[in-house]
Parts: C-alpha cells; structure tokens; sequence
C-alpha cells in the first residue's frame, strides 16, 4: 500500500504532503554523498521512493524476488539496441513514433482475442501513418508487463467503505476483497508478460503483420462508413502496389513488407520487480558488459515518480534501455534539463522520449518553453503526445472517461506547435456518456476506441500529407 508521509532513516515527517517511502534492504549500503555515485541495480535502494508497495511479509517478497532474479531475459540486447537505433531516427525526424495499448493491463488479456486485437489496431495505424508520411513507423505496444498503476491516492471508497486503492494485477486485485498486496503477483506478472511476448513474437513471425495479407486485419469494430472507406481505398491502393511489385519479383520471402518490428514497453513503476529484470550483459556492438532491463525493450518514468533525487531517476540512469519520461505541467524547465542530463548524460540521440501530457487547455502554456528548454540543453530527444492523461474527466454516471474532442484538440495544437519551434512529431464517432457502458474496457483510465483509434492515425497521417505536397496554388 502507498504510505502517506515521509519516511527517512526512520524519521516521519508528519507534515509531508507527498506518498514516499525510504526503503533499504540488507543487500544495500548506504552511499555518502562525498562518495563514489557508482550505479548498481541496487543503488536505487538508497533513495526515497514514491508509489512503493509496503508488503506485510518481507521474508514471502524475498522469495519471491529471489526467483526472479533466476527467470530467463524476455528481450535481448540486440533487440533493444534495434530500437535504440530506430528511435534515432525518429529524433532525427526521418521516422515517427507509434505507442499504444493498455493503460493498465489485466492478466486476463493474456489470451489470443486480445492480443489480436491490439496487433490489428497498432497496425492499421501505423499502416495509415506511413501511407499518409512516407516515412518509417517505430511501433511500440503498451503489453507484456503494463501491469502496474501509479494512483492520486493510497486508498479508495467502495461502496462507502475506504479500502486499499486497486495499484494493478501485478500488487493486487481488482476486487475489493482482494485489495491486500501479494507478492506472487511479481511472478504471475512476469509469466503473464511471457507468455503474451511469446505470442506476439510467434503471430508476428507466422505473417500476421504480412502487408499482402491486409485483407485479414478485419474492420468489423469500425461502425463509421467514411473510416472504413478511407482505410479501404488504402487497401487498395496498396494491393496494387504490391501485385506489381510481386509481378516483376521486387519482393521475396525476406523482405520488410512480410514482417515488422514491434517492440513491448510499460512503466517502470515496481523497482523490485525490474532490479530482479536488470542483468549485466554482453553489448552487442561493443562486446562491452553493460546493465540492461530484459523484461521490456523500452520503460518510462511517470509523472508522479520523476523526481530529480529519488529512485525512479537513480534506477533509470544506469540501464541501457531506451526510456521515456511523461513530462506535464507540474516539470519546470530547468528541472527538465537537470532530468535529462542525469538520465542520458552523454547526449545519445534518441535514449530519451518525452511523453508530454498537458491537457488541450494547457499545453499551449507549457509545451513551448520544454521545446525551448531542451533545444537549450543540447539534447536530441524524441516527442511524444500523449493527448490521453491530461484529458480526464467524470461522466453522469461517475465513469472516468475523455472527450475525444479534447483529444484531438490537444494533439492539434501539439503538432502546430512544434512545428512553430521547428520540431516534428511523432474520430468519426464521439461517445456519449450513455455509449460508455459498451467501450468503457479499462479497469484504470478510459482508452480510444477501435474506430477512434484509426481516426487519430488519418489525422495525423493527412497532416503529413498535406506537409508533403506542399501548400496548394
């Protein structure tokens, strides 16, 4: 459970407004700071920590991450360094960034429906993105390990009784009698995070993201004639591409056009369960022994846990993965810079995503001054919209939901602004408070829809477009 005070060497702060918890274990040492800062899987162990778990049997946690810290990698160095390359690219603005999945995943959405599901959407985005800008997709899915949830409070009312608040399948359950937190949880999430890898590697290498098998990404989801004929006549136009292609033998059984690269990420918010992840391995550039997380190709660090001086910033500087930061209203500039000199302090183009989530009625007031900020830094990062967090309100009916006006408002006026300051970035049917009972799929926040989705991705990809043909006489 989330503490509500201040805890460090044992002293409380009883005036704290902050949920943070001081945690050091046997296996740690305390660092002086007129010390060596040398990185460690552990170090973060030094630091105070926000969204901690307090659970009420160590000795069981101990187990647990002692078996762990002996499962095998789910992702590979090589792997990461792809993507690491690839987002690169993406800063360099010769390709653009595709995330999307769960806000918070269920361990019941480890079965093939579901999985499918979310393949076909981020697929037939990036399909629309890349028919619409002409240039490369980076897909990145929010699956395989997005278990976890950082949340506003410790606890929460149930039908008028205050329980432990839902933090995600990985700590506890979603019933209310199962609120307590259990470390066999970490272990379910790590087979669960596998097994859904495991699949989306073998549909993937089958040719489930085959582009001459498009008539197979069904759009039996979209209700909206003017979405599915838009997405159609790309359909087309692309199978004639291809039947050509495939008539003079332009394409062959290696080729791009018969697979993808998709790559898995989720929050780093449970720093127990990725040390356990974080294994000392060979680069496979270099040869050069190097810590990388193998439980997912790419992590963030949330709004609430960035913090300059605590453990999410302290784990997060010594892996080589590529990482996000979610960067909101509450990130002054200068914190910005001292951010992203702690987490990528050689300047790599690419390390770094910022996720930035301001809402449509803010992001004018802040968003420019980050952009200003990290041109002034020297850093070379990768931006990212995500028009979802910031946009939160309450239906009728009390149901945490969006407006899908707000959204594309807010990814609007992104994409103009950074296109003001020079910088690239990577629906047809708007619900109403009574529609919420049939699309409302998430235990955490409320997603797009499968029709609202593809609408995001005709947006964006008409905007580029449009930037391509230039301005019309």
């Amino acid at each position: 459970m989330l503490t509500d005070s201040t805890t460090t060497n044992g002293h409380t702060d009883s005036y704290a407004k902050t949920e943070i918890i001081k945690e050091i274990d046997g296996n740690s040492s305390a660092i002086n700071e007129k010390e060596d800062k040398e990185w460690t899987p552990l170090s973060w162990r030094t630091k105070p920590i926000r969204q901690g778990v307090v659970y009420d049997d160590q000795e069981h946690l101990q187990r647990v991450l002692n078996k762990l810290q002996h499962l095998p990698p789910m992702v590979t160095p090589s792997e990461i360094h792809r993507l690491r390359s690839q987002l690169r690219q993406v800063a360099l603005n010769k390709a653009f960034l595709l995330q999307g999945g769960d806000c918070a995943e269920l361990f019941e959405y480890c079965s093939q429906e579901p999985i499918e599901s979310k393949l076909k959407v981020l697929l037939q985005m990036s399909l629309v993105l890349v028919w619409g800008s002409r240039i490369p997709v980076v897909r990145i899915a929010r699956m395989a390990g997005q278990y976890a949830k950082p949340r506003s409070s410790p606890t929460e009312k149930v039908e008028g009784k205050e329980i432990i608040s839902f933090r995600g399948d990985n700590i506890n359950g979603f019933d209310p009698s199962d609120r307590k937190p259990d470390p066999e949880r970490l272990l379910r999430a790590y087979f669960h995070s596998a097994a859904t890898l495991n699949y989306v590697r073998s549909i993937i290498g089958s040719g489930f993201a085959d582009l001459y098998r498009l008539s197979d990404w069904s759009l039996h989801h979209v209700r909206s004639n003017r979405t599915r004929q838009e997405y159609q006549t790309i359909v087309d136009r692309l199978t004639d591409s291809l039947d050509f292609m495939r008539m003079i033998g332009a394409d062959s059984p290696s080729s791009p056009l018969n697979s993808v690269d998709l790559f898995m990420s989720h929050e780093g918010l449970l720093l127990d369960y990725e040390q356990c992840l974080t294994r000392l391995l060979p680069d496979p550039e270099t040869g050069e022994k190097k810590w990388y997380n193998v439980g997912s190709h790419f992590l963030w660090i949330g709004d609430r846990t960035r913090q300059l001086d605590e453990a999410h910033v302290e784990y997060f500087r010594g892996i080589q993965n590529p990482i996000g930061i979610k960067v909101g209203p509450s990130l002054e500039s200068n914190e910005l810079q001292k951010l992203l000199d702690i987490i990528n302090p050689n300047k790599e183009i690419g390390k770094v995503t910022l996720i930035t989530r301001y809402g449509a009625d803010q992001v004018e007031k802040y968003l420019p001054g980050h952009i200003q900020a990290v041109k002034a830094s020297g850093h070379i990062v990768v931006w990212a919209c995500d028009p979802m967090h910031g946009n939160t309100r309450q239906s009728s009916s009390g149901v945490k939901t969006r407006h899908f006006n707000s959204i594309i408002e807010e990814l609007s006026k992104v994409i103009r602004i950074h296109k003001n300051n020079d910088k690239c970035i990577g629906g047809s049917m708007q619900l109403a408070d009574a529609d919420l009972a049939l699309n409302y799929k998430t235990f955490c926040d409320p997603r797009l829809n499968y029709e609202q989705s593809l609408d995001v991705a005709f947006l964006i990809a008409k905007y580029h477009e449009k930037e391509r043909s230039g301005p019309s006489l």
